[in-house]
């Protein structure tokens, strides 16, 4: 009998990079697309998202919470070249697009798998790194297969390039979107021109994989295959791909943050997957919050830290101004990398998790080998 799931989510999260000279520019196009909202984070409605990060990292990231009502309302009403330039002061600016609502997918040629597209954002950082942020739910009852097959196939397209047959067997069914070509034309009118992946070492034909998936409490307690199914949700593998045993029990040291009796993270350098019982129910309901929202947020930051230090590499090894650089580097290790993300503890465990799976600490340490070397 296969194992069942009681709810789910699935992020697929796409970075790209642009010439941070050309930041004002792009916030000014997304101004202008009169399908992007700018995001004026209201404390009120996001109290525990403002409670969850420490000031600093709160005002890094979340900036329009300092705002008053009258200043975001001011903000609002400037003309797009000055709001962009007034937004491009600030370390990091967020956008909605607008989607229908429960923009509806399939996932197949015939039978194909139904999912809803719930939201899209677009998360902008000064430094030239952005993510493209996609919410994605299957329907009310499906199979943890089901979710195993279709993470691995979203992850596997490639949004800007929808000619391989793998992308064909993806099909969007609405009003606005009838398949995968539409929603990669939005992604690449997001996204512009003027991207360079291949500089920052980002693996542009793969899409970052943040997942969520609660099951009911017979099946955490007596599926044998649970374990199994877990290692090849944070592995991004579909259901079919055999894995070895051996190589399961070592991921339980090197991949998997346990959480509580009935939840744990699992996480590879290409994602993140929590699975939960809904044995503690209230538990089973603020964790899934959590995941989606705080935790999300703290992923996200955890992989720009990433990209941005391999993007100073670069920099360090073709760049004629080495002090440019390394002002940037000492801006960034004063701003965000010495700083405190939260002072919630299970948080802060699996931060440090997901850093040692993506080798913050190694990069940053062979960064400042290579700093020292230049100078000799």
């Amino acid at each position: 009998m296969e194992l069942k799931t009681k709810n789910q989510y699935s992020y697929f999260i796409y970075p790209f990079v642009i010439d941070e000279k050309k930041y004002d520019k792009y916030l000014l196009k997304l101004l202008k697309d009169k399908n992007c909202k700018l995001k004026l984070w209201e404390k009120e409605d996001n109290l525990n998202l403002y409670t969850y990060f420490t000031s600093e990292v709160r005002e890094y990231l979340f900036w329009p919470f300092s705002f008053s009502d009258d200043k975001k309302e001011k903000l609002e009403e400037l003309d797009d070249e000055l709001e962009s330039k007034i937004l491009c002061q600030n370390e990091c600016t967020m956008f909605e697009y607008i989607l229908e609502p429960d923009v509806q997918g399939k996932l197949g040629e015939n039978n194909g798998m139904f999912f809803n597209i719930k939201t899209l954002e677009i998360v902008c950082f000064k430094t030239g790194i952005y993510f493209i942020v996609l919410k994605t739910t299957l329907g009310d009852e499906n199979e943890i297969v089901d979710v195993l097959d279709f993470n691995n196939k979203v992850r596997n397209v490639n949004p800007l390039f929808v000619s391989t047959k793998e992308n064909e067997k993806i099909r969007i069914q609405t009003n606005s979107l009838r398949d995968i070509k539409e929603l990669s034309t939005i992604i690449k009118d997001i996204i512009g021109t003027n991207h360079d992946t291949k500089e920052a070492k980002i693996e542009k034909e793969r899409i970052l994989t943040y997942s969520y998936i609660g099951i009911d409490k017979e099946d955490w307690n007596q599926n044998e295959q649970l374990g199994e199914y877990f290692t090849k949700l944070y592995s991004i593998l579909p259901n079919d791909c055999k894995i070895d045993s051996s190589e399961g029990k070592q991921s339980e040291k090197d991949n998997i943050c346990e959480i509580s009796k009935f939840a744990k993270i699992g996480a590879t350098k290409q994602g993140s997957v929590l699975i939960s019982s809904n044995e503690d129910k209230e538990n089973y309901i603020n964790l899934s919050c959590l995941y989606e929202k705080e935790y999300l947020y703290t992923y996200i930051l955890t992989v720009y830290k990433k990209i941005f230090l391999n993007n100073i590499n670069v920099e360090f090894k073709k760049t004629a101004n080495f002090e440019k650089t390394k002002a940037k580097l000492l801006e960034f290790t004063e701003k965000i990398w010495i700083q405190k993300i939260t002072n919630n503890k299970e948080a802060y465990k699996l931060q440090k998790k997901w850093e040692e799976i993506l080798e913050l600490n190694n990069i940053y340490e062979q960064l400042k080998m290579n700093m020292k070397s230049f100078i000799k």
